[in-house]
């Protein structure tokens, strides 16, 4: 997708973070764009000024709520770009598991892309065209201390955009999945520890539109980060292990 201009994209989880730096990223390159979460935050006055930004609530956790909304966006044409940006994040381990918590990340990051596409995919088939991309993150990778909830519901985005990809690839339907490193957003700002790498979401959001005008399905960055974990993702555990505790300190 080289060119956006007239281009209509549905955000799911944009109102703060790297969804909405994307979604502004997309609608400057001449984009429709439609912003969906559960609170506004400063989208709504930027959808007062710019027809070209429309302002869906939404709750992904809400089932019916997502048929509603998908049907009003698909009742106005079909979606060339759907992202799930939708994210939940508390650091957790198993010292101090909080089952709770842990479904609640299952339901956002999850099962929430789940909804989101079962709404969306059946037009995207009919007409043969469209492009679902969910963001991941590089803690699904492998696991990682502290990731105890967060990290199995990345994983799980990534296995489900991987495996998307081959059902779609011959239908006229794109799938990528975007892995961010650190980026300054609410939800990383909880760590406490030094990032490195870190990146600005305006930063990470011209990383994506990078990956999809040149076609990739992994757009992971910065990648003087993400290489390295990458090469870590081919060491064996009695390697990995250790050598993770080492670097964490936990």
């Amino acid at each position: 997708m080289p060119s956006w201009a007239g281009r209509r994209v549905w955000l799911v989880g944009a109102s703060t973070g790297i969804g909405l730096a994307c979604a502004q990223a997309l609608r400057a390159a001449g984009a429709v764009v439609m912003v969906s979460a559960r609170q506004p935050q400063g989208v709504l006055d930027w959808a007062a000024q710019d027809t070209g930004v429309q302002w869906h609530p939404l709750d992904v956790t809400v089932p019916a709520d997502v048929q509603a909304t998908a049907r009003r966006i698909l009742a106005d044409g079909p979606i060339d770009l759907l992202v799930y940006a939708a994210g939940y994040y508390r650091a957790q381990r198993a010292t101090a598991l909080d089952l709770p918590d842990l479904l609640q990340h299952d339901r956002v990051n999850y099962q929430g892309a789940l909804l989101v596409l079962d709404a969306v995919l059946p037009d995207m088939l009919a007409q043969q065209r469209g492009h679902f991309s969910v963001i991941s993150s590089v803690a699904g990778w492998r696991g990682l201390p502290n990731g105890l909830a967060y990290g199995p519901t990345k994983a799980a985005l990534t296995h489900l955009a991987e495996t998307l990809y081959m059902d779609l690839q011959d239908q006229g339907i794109g799938v990528s999945v975007i892995n961010p490193g650190f980026v300054a957003t609410p939800l990383t700002a909880q760590n406490q520890f030094t990032m490195p790498a870190l990146l600005r979401p305006e930063q990470a959001a011209q990383e994506m539109l990078r990956g999809w005008a040149r076609g990739q399905f992994d757009i992971h960055f910065p990648r003087r980060f993400t290489v390295w974990l990458k090469l870590l993702r081919l060491l064996p555990y009695r390697l990995y292990f250790p050598l993770v505790r080492k670097f964490t300190g936990l």
